[in-house]
């Protein structure tokens, strides 16, 4: 096997402690012999998330020889709470160690720069890759056989149970609940995430009706106690049918699929997605079981179509079930917060959903932003043309709990919208613990209620508004308040060290080595995308926008002291075989925002890692 860059690995320190070690410190000298892949998440970021899912698979399959370590390295304040870190552990069903590192200690001992990155260890203790984003399960999968057999030959692996050790279960009707919407018959349909199931609850929010689902991950569509979800999210009720009845369309989020519910038969259909996660090329439009979606994480119907929050992808999409197609419909995957005409416009992570006759309302959680869409006034008469506003929130680094104007307000990472009556909008604040109001009418965001545990979604039930208390397993119905709470304000910007970058010219060099066996694959054209831009826009006097190359000179402007510099990598890798006919092509892709800082001594370079290890 071709030879590495031999970098001794850091040791794992983190403040937080470790979990799902029975209470066991781990450090790399008890880790010797095994290979270990440091996974660097938070638990705010769907790319994480998905990466999780990416390596369930690998960590199965090699289970006495591969150890996997979380390490959760926090992004929001409310991330770098231990407890959050131990209910995100169980939420998304994290079954290997992981190092609570609240103040980013190993995350700069291994000189991280984005959430997720991979690192790879051998089992001599020695850093032998590194994979930034998503997409790398192929390249991981290979390397480890390498790895195996290079130590097995060697006599340096070492084989058998890892330290993982699974905590007690906890007896719960609801288990990290997601959203809830309430059927015509005045009971509640709740998305059950982490159970893998939808439970029907009675008119009182508590009392369990039914089940809808195994409670075992999987896509299988069929009667109620056969079907089967995996962490399912967004719920939506359609217009009645021709029979009347009024299905609801589930969206099933780590399947990255839409099901419809029955209520009158408890059968489950799919009507959208494959089951594989959409990747860039894919198709945006058609037949929507022929069409890959990406972690759709909620739903409203709005303008005679259902609306799909495609969390995975910072987009919307739409489904129209009498023709049952699926396409994009806002957004251009590029994560950030940008206004405007609809296929222009960015997102980042849309997480909740709510319809008025007017507009579509957002909850934009990794921009902690407040957003609606509505019809283009501008468009000719007739065209079925969309634009995107932004209520309240400024972009991905800036959140904290600030009621007043709107333009000043600030949210943390909401996940639910709902709709009240008198055309103002609850935001379920889930790290922020809080129920808030925006009125358009005022433009003024004030907080109806706190001490909330991670609210996700609400509903509104007459004067009262039942709120998915998602870390407390429950609803909680309470009354709409006639006065606002008065909160103390606090403002947050990410916590993550600013690199400190010299004036002038600033060479960016995303470094991008193929995995063995594969080779970038020019056949069609660049198999490369870089697209660069900044906060503010300022920053850049020149190099800002999309090319093919992954290396590019950036000038910065004078005059302006610091700001974001935002970075998004796509490559194409594909098997390098003259015998094989039809070979596979993988994508790995990640968004990068650095904080940067202009000083005299900065450096002229900025290496970002997309898979291999940095040379200089």
């Amino acid at each position: 096997m071709a030879s590495r860059a031999r970098v001794r690995a850091p040791e794992l320190i983190g403040k937080g402690g470790w979990l799902n070690t029975g209470d066991t410190d781990l450090t790399l000298a008890d880790l010797r012999g095994r290979i270990v892949i440091l996974d660097f998440w938070t638990f705010c970021c769907v790319n994480c998330l998905h990466v999780l899912d990416e390596l369930r698979e690998l960590e199965e399959k090699h289970r006495d020889t591969l150890v996997i370590i979380g390490v959760h390295s926090p992004k929001f304040v409310h991330e770098a709470d231990h407890r959050a870190v131990v209910d995100a552990v169980e939420r998304y069903g994290v079954r290997h160690p992981v190092l609570d590192d609240p103040e980013l200690v190993t995350w700069k001992q291994y000189a991280v720069r984005a959430w997720p990155t991979l690192v790879v260890i051998d089992p001599e203790g020695y850093v032998v890759a590194q994979h930034a984003g998503e997409g790398h399960a192929h390249a991981l999968a290979r390397l480890v056989d390498e790895l195996e057999a290079e130590h097995a030959a060697k006599g340096t692996l070492r084989r058998g149970d890892g330290p993982y050790v699974e905590p007690e279960p906890v007896a719960t009707d609801l288990r990290f609940p997601g959203k809830a919407i309430r059927l015509p018959g005045g009971t509640f349909l709740v998305s059950d995430s982490t159970r893998h199931a939808l439970v029907e609850l009675a008119a009182d929010g508590e009392t369990v009706l039914r089940r809808i689902g195994t409670g075992e991950r999987g896509l299988v569509d069929g009667a109620a106690d056969r079907a089967q979800f995996n962490e399912p999210q967004g719920l939506a009720l359609l217009p009645a049918g021709p029979d009347g009845v009024r299905r609801i369309v589930v969206a099933d989020t780590v399947n990255h699929a839409l099901r419809v519910f029955d209520p009158t038969t408890g059968t489950v259909t799919t009507i959208a997605g494959t089951g594989r996660q959409w990747w860039q090329g894919a198709p945006t439009a058609g037949p929507a079981r022929e069409v890959d979606l990406s972690s759709p994480w909620d739903l409203a119907w709005f303008a005679d179509r259902l609306w799909i929050a495609m969390a995975g992808v910072h987009q919307l999409w739409t489904y129209d079930p009498a023709a049952g197609t699926g396409r994009g419909a806002a957004g251009t995957t590029n994560e950030g917060l940008v206004d405007g005409p609809a296929e222009q416009a960015w997102f980042a992570q849309p997480s909740g959903l709510a319809a008025t006759a007017e507009r579509l309302w957002l909850a934009d959680s990794e921009t902690s932003a407040l957003r609606y869409v509505e019809r283009d006034p501008d468009a000719p008469a007739g065209a079925d043309a969309f634009v995107v506003r932004t209520a309240a929130g400024t972009g991905l680094f800036d959140f904290g709990h600030r009621d007043g104007p709107a333009d000043q307000a600030l949210f943390q990472h909401p996940l639910g919208v709902t709709a009240l009556r008198d055309g103002s909008v609850a935001v379920s604040d889930t790290y922020n613990h809080a129920l808030r109001r925006y009125d358009p009418a005022t433009g003024e965001v004030s907080t109806l209620a706190t001490d909330l545990r991670e609210p996700s979604a609400a509903v509104l039930v007459d004067d009262d508004i039942v709120v998915v208390e998602s870390a407390r397993h429950r609803l909680t119905r309470l009354r709409l308040p006639e006065a606002a709470v008065r909160v103390p304000s606090v403002a947050h910007r990410t916590q993550r060290a600013a690199t400190e970058i010299a004036p002038g010219t600033l060479r960016l060099d995303v470094v991008f080595q193929p995995p063995a066996g594969q080779k970038l694959d020019t056949r069609y054209g660049p198999s490369t995308r870089l697209l660069v831009s900044a906060t503010p826009p300022e920053l850049l006097a020149e190099g800002a926008g999309p090319g093919a190359e992954l290396s590019r000179t950036l000038r910065l402007a004078d005059g302006v002291s610091e700001g974001v510099l935002h970075v998004s990598a796509m490559a194409a890798s594909c098997d390098d075989a003259p015998e094989i006919e039809y070979p596979a092509c993988h994508v790995h892709q990640q968004d990068w925002g650095v904080p940067i800082r202009i000083t005299p001594t900065g450096a002229d370079r900025l290496p970002l890692v997309l898979a291999g290890l940095d040379a200089e």
